[in-house]
């Protein structure tokens, strides 16, 4: 049974109802089997469940005689697997991961442990971190094996030069991994998808422990979870899956929609149950989600019906740039709060990117409205803010020592911990500003040459730097500053994956954009004062943040943060082409087809008011640039034969 569960439909009840139903029609609950994602996910369905059938405490347990025993009666566990994915792969590789060859207590890797050991196996194969990094190595094993490939395949689809010495690497990695009696956290799907693969009386015995296999989100299966549901499934297919093929939108860790698109092709006698009653959003808002959703040609035909007539529609803003965006929202929201009676938690602001919310985080402070930033740290606790604001901070006559010892070795210099606290407890002794230590080999306590040579070097870039400056505006110091301390190369460095490596330098160019801003409206702009207003900033945002965790806030978070969530009043920020949909997704209209479906994933977190809004320009390394509205907008408002629907997108 596939149960299509649309957005605000009562999904999250489905499997627990369906659990109870079977226990109370005489199914024993230890016959079934309920799997989802997350631990939080499985406990709730555990606490419910145990509300609906009583005793579900994990202790559901009676005595019975053993068929087979003859020593009288067996305690017997009744109660239902409500597990994670992985919870339940752990549970089978440790009855029989022998039969892969390895040791029954097999330890679980956790990420320090798989750096420790890919560092050690690009040593043995004498690979430098030029060419490749530990961390650009285990990027590519996780890539390879959320799409459930072996060493030996990812051999044969590497495309590049890189690739093909990852894979040689993730080859090694495997074999050490095996050697030392360890899995990493994608094995226990990768090796219980093998164990059923390769050994048919391993799947059956398994497979045999159930009548009913429940999965809950079932969208989100990667290829290893969607083989091990057939695999368990198989015999008896007593199979039901509940999901929202329109609410994909994990494929870059792996989910593909597929999946759930072809689950009555896979089981051709499956019944397909939509439940297509919103209880959540107004009808002018759902409306305005079927609008949208039906552009994307490849999925399940269901249409939500509103239990709530009436409504306003979605109303769509846009601003000259993306601070009167900013400014406009948060007036927009002072204004609910003190005419309508609202709470700030009755409030949503939607984004993209994770560098999208730190203008809209500067207004709310200024607004001294309370907000918490969910699924993301603030803008102002991100290392590459810290980093950046330190250099800037040593500009100053006089930089702060915080700032040096963030930045003394970023990027490396040869400059080691030993040394610095050679130089630290050299300037408490001899009274020496720590700086000057930097810029003065001759006051310095003995040293190697090498650290010697990086504190010169650094030292005599910041010369340069203040030297060029007295003729430069702020923007073009910062810029500077930026460039001459290398410092997109220490994130290319430090970043393998390209999205994270953009992401951050993005909240660079954030920084740099704040700063021409207020270079623009300050009268007497000055690197301090710029820097002190974003020091306090950071530190009322860090004290405000947790007093709000648990308090009245208005939220801020990204859309794949917000799914499953509702909020009465949602506004959704930033649409341009190249932010929603991200310019990532351009080439592909698959990558389009998941951006929309994030896209409807926030419009139906609203529940009684949606707010759509885009900035006409858009701050670009310090200089505002034009944008195009989001395709998107032109959907949900049924305009998809506007002229500039089809105009020509970029970035």
């Amino acid at each position: 049974m596939l149960v299509l569960a649309g957005a605000g439909t009562g999904k999250t009840r489905v499997i627990t109802f369906r659990i109870a139903k079977l226990i109370k029609s005489g199914v024993p609950g230890e016959r079934i089997l309920g799997m989802t994602f997350t631990n939080k996910a499985a406990n709730e369905m555990k606490e419910r469940l145990g509300k609906m059938i009583g005793g579900f405490n994990g202790k559901r347990k009676s005595k019975r005689k053993k068929p087979s025993s003859n020593t009288g009666q067996e305690e017997v566990d009744h109660t239902p697997t409500i597990s994670t994915f992985h919870s339940l792969c752990v549970r089978i590789l440790r009855r029989r991961i022998e039969t892969l060859g390895y040791p029954t207590k097999f330890a679980i890797y956790n990420r320090g442990d798989q750096e420790s050991l890919a560092r050690s196996t690009l040593r043995e194969l004498n690979i430098a971190d030029k060419l490749l990094a530990p961390n650009q190595l285990l990027f590519w094993v996780g890539h390879w094996k959320c799409k459930s490939l072996t060493p030996d395949q990812a051999i044969l689809s590497s495309e590049s030069d890189a690739q093909h010495l990852a894979a040689i690497g993730y080859q090694r990695y495997q074999r050490q991994l095996k050697l030392k009696g360890a899995v990493d956290f994608d094995d226990l799907l990768l090796l219980t998808e093998k164990l059923f693969k390769e050994h048919e009386d391993v799947r059956l015995e398994e497979a045999g422990r159930y009548d009913h296999v429940l999965v809950d989100e079932y969208q989100d299966t990667n290829t290893s979870q969607y083989r091990i549901v057939r695999a368990l499934a198989d015999g008896h297919r007593n199979l039901c899956v509940v999901g929202d093929d329109d609410q994909s939108i994990y494929g870059w860790r792996g989910a593909e929609v597929e999946h759930i698109l072809s689950f009555n092709k896979d089981w051709p006698d499956a019944k397909v149950i939509r439940l297509e009653d919103n209880y959540r959003s107004t009808q002018a808002i759902i409306e305005a989600a079927n609008t949208l959703i039906k552009f994307n040609s490849t999925r399940h035909d269901k249409v939500l019906r509103a239990a709530r007539p009436g409504g306003q529609p979605p109303r769509i803003a846009q601003y000259e740039n993306e601070t009167l965006e900013a400014q406009e929202t948060v007036r927009s929201i002072q204004r609910r709060l003190d005419e309508q009676g609202r709470e700030p938690k009755d409030f949503a602001i939607l984004f993209r990117t994770n560098e999208q919310p730190r203008v809209f985080e500067t207004e709310l402070r200024k607004a001294k409205l309370p907000y918490v930033l969910v699924g993301g740290m603030s803008f102002f606790d991100r290392k590459e803010v810290k980093d950046v604001l330190a250099y800037f901070s040593l500009l100053n006559e006089k930089p702060d020592e915080i700032s040096i010892l963030r930045i003394i070795n970023t990027p490396p210099r040869g400059i080691g911990k030993k040394s610095v606290e050679a130089l630290i407890n050299h300037s408490i002794k001899k009274k020496i500003p720590l700086w000057d230590l930097v810029t003065d080999r001759e006051s310095r306590p003995k040293l190697t040459a090498a650290t010697n040579r990086g504190l010169d070097d650094l030292a005599a870039k910041v010369e340069d730097v203040r030297y060029q400056s007295q003729t430069l505006s702020l923007v073009d110091m910062a810029r500077n500053m930026i460039s001459t301390m290398r410092y997109r190369n220490e994130l290319e460095r430090i970043y393998s994956e390209p999205e994270d490596r953009e992401a951050r330098w993005a909240t660079v160019e954030q920084i740099v954009n704040s700063l021409a801003i207020y270079e623009e409206s300050a009268a007497k702009p000055r690197l301090n004062d710029f820097l002190d207003k974003l020091l306090l900033g950071e530190q009322d945002a860090n004290d405000e943040k947790e007093k709000q965790l648990k308090k009245n806030a208005i939220v801020l978070m990204t859309m794949h943060s917000a799914k499953g969530l509702e909020f009465p009043e949602v506004y959704i920020v930033g649409l341009e082409e190249g932010i929603l949909p991200h310019h990532r997704s351009l080439e592909e209209e698959s990558s389009v087809a998941e951006e929309r479906r994030l896209f409807y994933v926030g419009v139906t977190r609203a529940m009684e008011l949606l707010n759509l809004s885009m900035s006409l320009s858009r701050m670009k390394w310090g200089k505002p640039r034009d944008t195009i509205p989001s395709r998107f907008l032109y959907e949900i408002t049924g305009q998809a034969d506007h002229p500039n629907y089809k105009r020509k997108r970029g970035t």
